[in-house]
């Protein structure tokens, strides 16, 4: 082959690439929770070991383009303890990475839960882990620098947001930073991000009202504002069950989601609707300088698989696929009472997740 014919290809080839769309798969996972029961199952004579947790899903997380997950835990480097003031030994924050995750957020009511040292060392062993994280920082610089958190991913430009409604009375040392939920404040980081070039904006919001499996008005009314100001993906959490999906479309197309709240992803919790919660998975493609298109959304239920050696003292947590395990050969795995405690937290979740997305 003469050298203009292999550069005839060569351009032709390019040419090709370049109007085929560009593509990107996201996945959003709801709160990584660590309790006291979770702690001492953990705990080994070398640390801590969490290999358990994430081997039946971890395919589906790292198949991903890009996975999210919300860290509700701090990386305090010792005296760890469960609920009301969490702190995870680093090697818990290493197995969400080794699962499959790709962003931690940290903007959620327990990033103070132990104090300034406890938000310092977390933002500092996630740079050391070399993951992304966005949400909370050291001081005004380093948020001036890193925020709103830009990927470019497969040729799209992709400005990720993250906001709590608070930190559970406590407050940031200065110059720490929290980001509140602030509509000014919001305003100023999507308008931003708008000047970054972003062909999509994605808002994680920590919100709404624990336990209840319904948005409120003042979820309804925020993600209103979001989504008027440019942001095309709203992804809540915080009431630690499954709220709903909203899917809003022009005509046959997708316009904006808002997912109300992705529950838990993995806790000590009891209550049946705190069990579990989803993987929202949304692909989104660019075609050369057309707006970004969200192509599908799917969500896949996950439940807290916990093995008693009584009633109160689990000795083993695991993560599963509720579709893979709903079904003879989980009853035989669960047993008959954990079986129905999956199906019951599946049924519930479902109906929450689509009683809006129902109406479209």
């Amino acid at each position: 082959m003469t050298k203009s014919i292999f550069l005839f290809f060569t351009v032709l080839f390019v040419s090709i690439l370049s109007i085929q769309a560009q593509k990107v798969s996201l996945l959003f996972a709801g709160d990584a929770m660590q309790h006291k029961s979770q702690l001492d199952v953990a705990r080994t004579n070398n640390g801590y070991d969490y290999s358990a947790y994430f081997k039946y899903v971890a395919r589906e997380i790292k198949e991903a383009d890009i996975a999210v997950v919300n860290l509700e835990v701090t990386l305090p480097g010792g005296r760890y303890t469960g609920y009301p003031n969490f702190g995870a030994p680093d090697e818990y924050a290493i197995s969400l990475k080794e699962a499959g995750f790709d962003i931690f957020l940290t903007a959620n009511n327990h990033i103070l839960d132990k104090g300034k040292k406890g938000l310092v060392r977390t933002i500092s062993v996630l740079d050391s882990m070399k993951v992304k994280h966005t949400g909370t920082f050291i001081d005004s610089e380093k948020r001036d620098i890193y925020y709103p958190l830009m990927m470019i991913k497969n040729g799209i430009r992709i400005a990720m947001l993250n906001y709590t409604y608070g930190t559970n009375g406590y407050q940031p040392t200065k110059p720490n930073i929290v980001n509140y939920i602030d509509k000014k404040q919001i305003l100023e980081d999507i308008e931003l991000a708008k000047m970054m070039k972003a062909d999509i904006i994605i808002a994680n919001m920590h919100w709404g009202i624990e336990y209840v499996l319904k948005q409120n008005k003042v979820q309804e009314d925020l993600a209103n504002f979001l989504i008027k100001n440019g942001v095309r993906l709203v992804i809540g959490g915080h009431p630690h069950v499954v709220q709903p999906i909203d899917v809003q479309k022009e005509g046959n197309e997708i316009r904006n989601i808002v997912v109300y709240s992705l529950g838990n992803l993995i806790s000590g919790m009891k209550p049946v609707d705190t069990t579990g919660g989803m993987m929202v998975r949304i692909d989104i493609s660019k075609e050369e300088d057309r707006p970004v298109k969200i192509d599908s959304l799917s969500y896949s239920l996950v439940w807290v698989n916990k093995l008693m050696k009584d009633v109160n003292t689990p000795s083993f947590f695991e993560l599963l696929p509720v579709k893979e395990f709903n079904n003879e050969k989980g009853k035989e795995k669960l047993g008959e009472e954990s079986f129905t405690k999956m199906q019951t937290f599946a049924t519930n979740a479902t109906n929450a997740i689509e009683s809006l997305w129902q109406e479209d």
